[in-house]
């Protein structure tokens, strides 16, 4: 296997990234099992989205089909999935789709979507903590507390800083500079109580749904209301196409939106190099976790539209009110403290994905080295860690940014489709590679994975392409100022960094084991 090493495009060998993980001072410490991804997949994608998302798509786009949207939704989730399992059980290595890229389609495209996932978990991150804040302001309000009007945050009338969101990104900082497997625990419990709060809204809810709520259990399509220059959907300014609400169409509509409420799952992948059996458990943890929370995403879209006609459903909190409309209201401040615990985790593993990848990219040389040192005693990333939590908690506490919420949404669909294009790759280039999963129909798996988030990213607004178009620009200018003249894999002087990697077998190369 050759490979020119002054090509913006040359490829980073699997054995030479697996080597790269051995280095004593760069290395992280193996201490997940697949409980642990499991637990972190369920608690980064179950959060607003199942206790708010659900009732706003009923009742705007599909109304009881929102139950077949989220199916769809999962469908093209585990289209991807399938792709990140193989990936990541093959190169365990931090980094995710960074990594997956610099392995099979090369540098500048790897740094193209370590610039995206950067953007994605960083933004991600600010957003859910700004949510968690407002569940807790809340419920602070629910018994008598109040926080002084200047530390209610931009989005509070009278309020200039954001201080529960801050505190929160400090926290879940040191956290995980302690450790992952600290990280892996908390997580666990946060899990358990939010799980058992949406089972218990399901179970609950199961009593007191009314037939007829159902009916019609797809409403008759009606043609969305079109956006006018920028917030028009892409697909609207270029083809004509206009989405149309309820109907059959309506449910593929409706996908587009709740698909954004699986985003996460992915995140699961970041950690391949901190877990005890990745070839094994990474498939695992990432194909569970979708699978748990699609099953969750639909009992819970069938409770709320049975509850309540869609038609009358509250698009802030509709599975409380829906409750409360049942006369059961004890049930809606259950679901808020469920939302506001279960925002918790959603925020600590956004935050742990993105320190793996900008970790990644600084062990690579993309980005300054002295971010790559792991720390002495936890064998954590524990500098970048630092460096963007500080970062993440000023933007959470200062800016009011659900408008660029979006860019997170076009960043995941970009990233879905590099996946599954590299996983093409490779088996193409190299098809001796033991793997230990292997995405089955291939090309077909992730030709579809591609074309499916290829159209939920035209289905986005014209203005999120243009400033993730800004956003790539600026990683461009980066790359052409930094990263290709402090690249290990481009540079010959110092031995190693820069020398073609050995293709001699190693324990990836091995002859796949009957079934393989």
């Amino acid at each position: 296997m050759g490979t020119n090493l002054n090509s913006p495009f040359r490829s980073k060998s699997v054995e030479q990234s697996i080597r790269d993980t051995e280095e004593p001072e760069h290395a992280l410490k193996k201490s997940l099992s697949a409980w642990d991804l499991t637990v972190f997949g369920v608690g980064v994608i179950i959060g607003t989205g199942i206790f708010v998302l659900t009732g706003k798509v009923a009742k705007e786009t599909a109304g009881p089909a929102t139950a077949l949207a989220f199916v769809a939704a999962g469908v093209v989730c585990a289209l991807a999935a399938l792709c990140y399992a193989e990936f990541a059980s093959t190169v365990p290595v931090a980094g995710s789709a960074y990594t997956f890229s610099y392995a099979s389609l090369g540098e500048v495209p790897a740094w193209i979507i370590g610039w995206d996932l950067v953007l994605e978990f960083a933004l991600g991150t600010a957003v859910v903590a700004v949510g968690w804040s407002g569940y807790v302001r809340s419920l602070m309000d629910n018994v008598g507390l109040h926080l002084p009007a200047w530390f209610e945050g931009p989005d509070v009338r009278g309020g200039h800083f954001d201080l529960l969101a801050f505190v929160l990104v400090l926290v879940l900082t040191a956290i995980l500079v302690v450790g992952v497997k600290l990280s892996a625990r908390i997580t666990a419990v946060v899990v358990a109580i939010k799980v058992t709060v949406v089972l218990i809204v399901i179970i609950a809810g199961l009593f007191f749904i009314t037939g007829s709520n159902y009916k019609p259990f797809i409403p008759e399509a009606v043609a969305q209301k079109g956006g006018s220059g920028l917030d028009a959907p892409l697909v609207q300014l270029l083809f004509g196409y206009q989405p149309t609400n309820f109907g059959v169409m309506g449910i593929f509509t409706a996908a587009s939106v709740v698909f954004f409420a699986f985003i996460g799952f992915d995140v699961v992948a970041t950690a391949a190099e901190e877990t005890k059996l990745p070839q094994r458990d990474m498939p695992r943890g990432i194909l569970g976790s979708l699978l748990i929370c699609t099953v969750l995403y639909v009992a819970v879209s069938l409770v709320v539209t049975g509850l309540q006609h869609y038609s009358r459903l509250s698009t802030s909190a509709p599975l409380a009110d829906a409750f409360k409309d049942a006369g059961h209201p004890v049930y809606g401040g259950i679901i808020s403290f469920g939302a506001a615990v279960g925002l918790t985790t959603v925020c600590m593993i956004l935050l742990l994905g993105q320190t793996r990848v900008f970790f990644a990219m600084s062990r690579d040389g993309l980005l300054p080295r002295f971010f790559s040192v792991t720390h002495p005693k936890y064998r954590t990333p524990y500098r970048p860690t630092i460096l963007l939590g500080v970062v993440i908690a000023i933007v959470a506490g200062f800016t009011s940014i659900n408008e660029l919420a979006t860019l997170v949404n076009i960043g995941t669909l970009f990233a879905f489709v590099v996946v599954a294009l590299g996983v093409m790759i490779l088996r193409r280039t190299r098809p001796e590679l033991h793997r230990a999963f292997r995405t089955p129909l291939v090309p077909l798996i992730p030709i579809l994975s591609i074309a499916a988030s290829v159209w939920l990213m035209l289905n986005l607004p014209a203005e999120t392409w243009l400033r993730f178009g800004v956003w790539m620009a600026l990683g461009f200018v980066v790359y052409s100022c930094y990263s290709v003249w402090h690249s290990r894999l481009g540079r010959s002087d110092g031995g190693a960094p820069g020398a073609e990697p050995p293709t001699a077998p190693t324990t990836l190369t091995k002859p796949p084991a009957p079934g393989n």
